[in-house]
């Protein structure tokens, strides 16, 4: 029997939806998209973000503290790990459904609650960048400045929102776990929202106030489980260049050196498209015969089977 390729999937905010039914009804049709892989004889692992999500969790613990004094602000790193936590509980139940009724019923299916260690010294604490929760007036984001040591930032006239670091991920804590599923047969979902951002004391691991880029992450989890390929799925089937201008182009595969010249011409929004073809390129070029591969969650049957996508190679 010949080696299953194994694949790490990193979905897109689009794959989950932004409330609670919205993310009921999106995951089964991004359960029937993984489960397409499966029945093309890829071992497929699941990463995925959590934008909506911890901005909702974080503004519901932030009210909850406005209703009762008592009760203390959580901190981002636990907000984190409830969003993947209630990611995981529809995912896991959205493929494990999709799994049975395809006639596939030896395959478990489960949520690793994964931390991520980032670099304390990592530049990213020094200039907080990434916005989350919702937009408030000057009087309320100063109160809740003072209230809680936010760092708020006012955004293109719509109001102010906190921003955090997004710092690089550096060590999955769980992977001996998530490794060990993974070769036992286990479809996983790991690294939910780039992971739980910790900081190493000693033995004790120290919940940070940041968010991991997602794609990031799952290069590292790719790169950790010695992947054939990364799939980020995204709001689009390829990668272009002068996007949205007449000249627009469409990319088929790339490089990761011409992808590198691509990027220092300042083809991709930071923020956007940018980080993915960042993750892209680093696992491209982490090991012999790897591939990247950006794309539609629709797409992604289509993009394994070499038909569709932009893919990225050494």
């Amino acid at each position: 029997m010949s080696k299953k390729k194994r694949i790490v999937i990193a979905l897109g905010g689009n794959a989950l939806g932004n409330t609670l039914p919205e993310q009921m009804a999106a995951v089964k049709t991004t359960a029937k998209a993984i489960v397409d892989l499966i029945e093309e004889g890829c071992e497929v692992v699941v990463a995925h973000g959590n934008g909506p999500q911890v901005g909702m969790i974080n503004n519901a613990m932030i009210a909850l503290t406005h209703e009762d004094a008592a009760q203390p602000n959580t901190p981002l790193s636990v907000c984190v790990a409830m969003s993947q936590a209630y990611i995981g509980y529809d995912l896991q139940n959205a493929l494990r459904e999709e799994l049975l009724n395809r006639g596939i019923s030896d395959m478990p299916v489960a949520t690793m609650i994964t931390q991520v260690r980032v670099d304390e010294k990592d530049p990213a604490f020094q200039t907080p960048s990434k916005p989350i929760g919702k937009f408030m007036t000057a009087g309320q984001a100063e109160e809740v400045s003072q209230k809680y040591d936010y760092i708020m930032k006012e955004d293109a006239g719509r109001g102010y929102r906190r921003v955090v670091a997004s710092p690089k991920p550096a060590e999955i804590i769980e992977i001996g776990t998530i490794r060990t599923m993974v070769d036992a047969g286990n479809l996983v979902i790991a690294c939910g929202g780039g992971g739980i951002p910790v900081i190493r004391q000693g033995n004790h691991l120290k919940g940070a106030s940041a968010v991991i880029d997602k794609d990031f992450a799952s290069c590292l989890l790719a790169k950790e489980l010695e992947a054939d390929s990364l799939i980020i799925l995204t709001a689009v089937e390829k990668v272009a260049v002068n996007f949205g201008r007449e000249n627009e182009k469409w990319l088929d595969r790339l490089s990761v050196a011409e992808a590198g010249q691509y990027v220092k011409e300042g083809h991709f929004a930071p923020g956007s498209m940018l980080p993915k073809v960042q993750a892209a390129m680093e696992f491209a070029s982490s090991g012999e015969g790897r591939t990247a591969i950006i794309t539609l969650l629709e797409k992604s049957r289509e993009a394994i089977q070499g038909k569709t996508g932009t893919v990225f190679h050494a």
